[in-house]
């Protein structure tokens, strides 16, 4: 299975944090995982890691209710960033299943899966984006 250089995690609950980081570390999906509490703190750190290919996340798991900058604002920023720092896939991991919100999400460029995140649901994740 292809293996990732770096995924980034966004998500203000610790525990989900922890759990998502150990399945994908379980996987061995990526070299490197960031976790980020916050859509301010992830855009930081895209803005300063951009032309970094070692750090730049090539996958990002996002939530969507979050206090400040939700998942929606986070997209909407991260669409204003220079291409090169907005490379990542985006998927939008949320205990959501509204219909409305899957749509926005597809809407924004956005992949939409519901929490938790297993060990398959990530696998399919890689195998629907190969060449990432």
């Amino acid at each position: 299975m292809k293996k990732f250089k770096c995924i980034m995690l966004i998500d203000d609950n610790r525990d989900d944090n922890f759990f998502h980081e150990r399945v994908i570390r379980k996987c061995n999906a990526a070299e490197v995982v960031v976790v980020k509490q916050t859509g301010m703190s992830a855009l930081e750190y895209l803005r300063s890691k951009g032309g970094d290919d070692e750090l730049h996340p090539n996958l990002i798991f996002l939530d969507v209710n979050m206090p400040g900058m939700n998942g929606w604002d986070f997209l909407k920023e991260y669409a204003r960033l220079e291409a090169f720092q907005r490379s990542a896939i985006v998927v939008i991991l949320t205990t959501s299943e509204n219909p409305d919100d899957r749509a926005k999400a597809i809407g924004m460029n956005a992949d939409f899966i519901t929490k938790p995140l297993t060990l398959e649901t990530l696998e399919e994740i890689m195998g629907r984006y190969p060449d990432a």
